[in-house]
């Protein structure tokens, strides 16, 4: 009975004992796997990076040639504070709530449509397009060292603009990539033009209806924004806008266009006298932007690249310590099996099985095991890929050339382009999948070949003489 219970408790410790070193192999596989794979992710992100920066300065640069006789006029927004409790802040018990820093709101300041009259009379206007915007979305707070802010996380942004042919025909100040239906006309009242992304948010196409603030537009057409900063836009006539947001008489910019560029420095200076409330942007104003934009690309490019060469100095010697370890657990396990067989060994020979035959025996054990912590190893990355790509890899710090920041309407893209985070996900390709299942199976070989050769070198009388 003692005999055959220590048997089953040999079993059950060799189960064990294969199980944690298929699972420490199949870990070193996934490694194996999965580090190649984050890798690939930062070259592709990293690709894409120099790929949209180069677009988006060609484009930026084309826009701006547009614009040598456009003066932008607008109010920049702010933030009000509200401060105490009442605004959202609770102060720690002791302090005056009237001096702690309250909650921090955005507020939008609209010019009025009688700017018209006064700006169309400066000598050297040309045309003037009077554009309205307004965002809908939902509101989030944030807390930050400088105070609490709520910001507006957007759903859509209503564009109203005025459907005036002569306009449409000489200015861009409507989409141009349409996809499907048609295009904004004079005329048109209670329509409406979305983005692909808008489609997606309402659930609607062309020839559908949408409700916008209680009113009910039929979708006359979709575009392709240019840019991020135009994906949630959707337009409209000008009086349609501002009667659905409640803002008759409101614009929030506009942009004069003068007879030529000669005239551009008398106009800004005449609406600085009439409106020194104003913002004005022109052309050398969008050429510095310009300018700082390129600057701070060619800064982000330089850290992209520095980021990846790390990654990929990190990678392989990453790598190598995973095909190290995985060549040392096959070969001190198969050590330890053929020390813990060695009786088996010479019962082997001394019925007749020859060195070629012990070694081939070990050799496949130690490639099976290997194929069996390849499967598991494969498995593991699939699902943790991305996680172990981001635990192994130095992180890498995604940016876009069209994040929110100082966007000036008119040009229709961001000028500054603050970079922001985006995280870029590993995936596994089967390729990568094959040559690391293959490299396991050859460390498997390897690592067992020398326990193998030593079990095959196995004197028979003093196999059969271990216990």
């Amino acid at each position: 009975m003692g005999v055959f219970t220590r048997a089953l408790r040999n079993i059950s410790r060799k189960k064990l004992r294969t199980l944690l070193v298929v699972i420490a192999l199949g870990f070193s596989m996934a490694i194996m796997v999965s580090i190649p794979s984050g890798i690939l992710a930062n070259q592709t992100s990293t690709e894409q990076l120099i790929g949209n920066f180069d677009t988006t300065i060609t484009n930026l640069e084309a826009e701006i040639n547009k614009t040598l006789t456009l003066v932008e006029c607008s109010i920049s927004s702010g933030f009000t504070e509200q401060r105490g409790p009442s605004g959202g802040f609770q102060p720690p018990g002791g302090f005056d709530p009237g001096n702690m820093p309250g909650l921090m709101t955005r507020s939008v300041t609209y010019l009025n449509e009688s700017t018209i009259t006064d700006i169309v009379a400066i000598e050297g206007v040309k045309d003037i397009v009077a554009i309205i915007e307004k965002t809908e979305g939902t509101n989030q707070t944030i807390q930050t060292p400088r105070g609490t802010f709520q910001i507006l996380v957007p759903d859509y942004t209503i564009v109203g603009v005025p459907l005036n042919s002569s306009l449409i025909d000489n200015y861009a100040f409507l989409p141009t990539n349409i996809v499907e239906g048609r295009n904004l006309l004079e005329g048109d009242s209670m329509v409406v033009l979305l983005s692909l992304n808008n489609t997606e948010y309402f659930g609607v196409g062309v020839g559908g209806s949408v409700d916008i603030l209680g009113a009910s537009f039929t979708v006359i057409g979709i575009y392709e924004p240019s840019d991020s900063q135009e994906a949630t836009n959707l337009y409209m006539s000008l009086t349609d806008a501002q009667t659905i947001t409640d803002l008759s008489g409101k614009l929030s910019r506009l942009e004069v266009y003068a007879v030529d560029q000669s005239h551009v420095d008398v106009i800004v200076n005449q609406i600085e006298q009439l409106y020194p409330e104003f913002t004005l942007t022109t052309y050398e104003t969008r050429l510095a932007q310009l300018e700082r934009q390129q600057e701070m690309y060619a800064t982000t490019l330089e850290n992209a690249q520095a980021t990846l060469s790390q990654t990929q100095t990190v990678a392989y010697q990453e790598i190598g310590i995973a095909v190290v370890a995985t060549s040392l657990i096959v070969l001190f396990i198969m050590l330890y099996t053929v020390r813990e067989r060695t009786h088996e060994i010479g019962i082997f020979k001394a019925i007749g099985f020859s060195n070629g035959n012990i070694m081939s025996q070990f050799m496949l054990e130690g490639i099976l095991m290997s194929v069996i912590a390849g499967v598991v190893g494969v498995a593991i990355g699939v699902i943790a890929a991305p996680l172990l790509s981001s635990l192994l890899l130095p992180s890498a710090t995604r940016f876009t050339s069209n994040s929110p920041g100082m966007n000036s309407p008119g040009i229709g893209t961001n000028l500054l382009g603050i970079p922001f985070t985006s995280a870029m996900t590993a995936s596994l390709n089967p390729q990568l999948i094959f040559l690391a299942f293959g490299a396991m199976v050859l460390l498997g070989a390897l690592g067992s070949l020398y326990p193998a050769w030593r079990a095959s070198r196995t004197s028979p009388m003093e196999a059969l003489k271990y216990e």
